[in-house]
């Protein structure tokens, strides 16, 4: 009997040292924290979630009146920050270093499910990647004809060299793709600054109306709100940032990426929705659903409508360089979703085709089909809507509460207030895009 009590005793110790161990290893690589590798995902993160969503954000955010928008203005900071928080821990969940999302799930829920959740996180990430060959286009073209008095370029040849330029960044390194970004977004953080601040003397509350009734109020949040998860969305991003930090923090990975996406989603909330209510109070209703008509980002619209030569030429360079830094991340998860697909699927020891061969099919892919949206030019509005939205949303909001409660490792996040509140955000996007799709 003292045996036994002995052993228990030894395991519990055992047990109570380790969990000791396992905090003092965490708390030793937070304190240790890697300022300058924090700050360059900072940067990468704010820039991924930049990108078409935000330039088209004040259109749609601003047809449906300013209370609305005050209203997700103090939502979209906790949705954006504890939903792509949870979606990193699910990541850093995994003890081995250079899992990504599309293992961990496949480990998760078992190989038929996972293989469903790959093939959702490809499909909530691609349709984006072809929307910013649709964008960049348009941005391009309208510079030139507008604002440079240049004839207009055949469209295929325009969004082939464009599309092209952006992939051969991403396919040089991961480590030019940062230095790259960082270039792009620093001076785009000024110039969203300096734009929202330029507009002020121009803004105009009429034709916004009054306060609007409660069922009215509701269903606008209902609406805007889908739009909201698209043009903060920085997930492409998160699968790739939680394997980096794995691979630099161990077990404080969790914890370093709480603090990363603190800093960022706070970057996003001031220089985002302060550019979307100086656009939204400059432009009124009318020149929002003209902007709209176009198909244009509002900056863009804004260039060609406004007077000032500053709007005229910052205004494309914000719209190109908010989409070309969002682009980058983007295709790092549209290439890391179709690898999982081809992996799960059709070669799962890698014996058919190697990694090397299988990066070149799908960067050719995806230049492929981007190419070809590109010249299409589909309504980039409706793709975010009816595409893109609701399983950004799934896999965003809905997919890392559900892994809360199944997997072990995430157990001492269970029982919280936040995944109340990140279950019901996200079901209130998918309940809105599909509520939109039928209306």
């Amino acid at each position: 009997m003292s045996n036994i009590a002995h052993k228990a005793t030894s395991t519990a110790g055992s047990s109570a040292t380790t969990a000791t161990d396992r905090r003092e290893d965490i708390h030793r690589a937070g304190r240790v924290a890697n300022k300058r590798f924090e700050t360059n995902w900072t940067i990468s993160l704010f820039g991924t979630a930049v990108g078409a969503g935000v330039l088209f954000l004040p259109i749609n955010a601003g047809l449906g009146g300013l209370w609305p928008l005050l209203i997700v203005t103090l939502l979209i900071g906790p949705m954006t920050y504890l939903s792509h928080r949870a979606l990193s821990r699910f990541v850093c969940a995994s003890p081995v270093p250079g899992e990504d999302i599309t293992v961990v799930a496949r480990k998760t829920f078992g190989e038929g499910v996972g293989r469903v959740i790959t093939v959702l996180y490809f499909l909530a990430i691609f349709p984006i990647v072809l929307i910013y060959g649709v964008g960049i286009t348009n941005t391009v073209d309208s510079l030139m004809v507008n604002q440079l008095g240049l004839p207009s370029v055949p469209r295929w040849l325009l969004s082939g060299l464009l599309i092209a330029l952006m992939m051969l960044v991403m396919l040089a390194s991961q480590r030019i793709m940062l230095i790259v970004t960082q270039w792009l977004v620093y001076p785009l953080i000024l110039i969203l600054l300096g734009v929202s601040l330029y507009l002020i003397p121009g803004w105009n509350l009429k034709g916004f109306g009054g306060v609007p009734s409660f069922g009215e109020l509701a269903m606008s949040i209902w609406i805007i709100i889908p739009v909201l998860v698209f043009a903060f969305n920085h997930s492409p991003a998160i699968s790739q940032f939680s394997v980096a930090l794995k691979r630099e923090y161990g077990a404080g990975a969790s914890e370093r990426a709480s603090a990363v996406l603190k800093r960022s989603t706070l970057l996003l909330v001031i220089f985002t929705m302060g550019f979307v209510w100086s656009c939204v109070l400059a432009l009124g209703p009318t020149g929002l659903q003209a902007a709209k008509d176009q198909n244009l980002p509002v900056l863009s619209y804004l260039a060609n409508e406004h007077g000032s030569p500053f709007i005229a030429y910052l205004g494309p360079a914000v719209a190109l360089a908010a989409i070309a830094s969002s682009f980058f991340g983007h295709y790092l998860g549209a290439a890391e979703g179709a690898a999982g697909i081809v992996r799960s699927m059709v070669d799962r020891d890698g014996s058919r085709v190697s990694d090397k061969n299988l990066n070149i099919a799908i960067a050719v892919f995806i230049f492929l089909t981007t190419w070809l949206a590109a010249i299409l030019n589909p309504s980039i509005l409706s793709l975010i809507e009816s595409i893109a939205g609701p399983i950004i949303a799934i896999i965003l909001y809905l997919m890392p509460m559900y892994a809360i409660r199944k997997l072990p490792a995430l157990e001492p996040y269970r029982g919280k207030l936040s995944n109340v509140f990140v279950t019901v955000a996200g079901l209130v996007a998918v309940s809105g895009i599909i509520y939109g799709l039928v209306a």
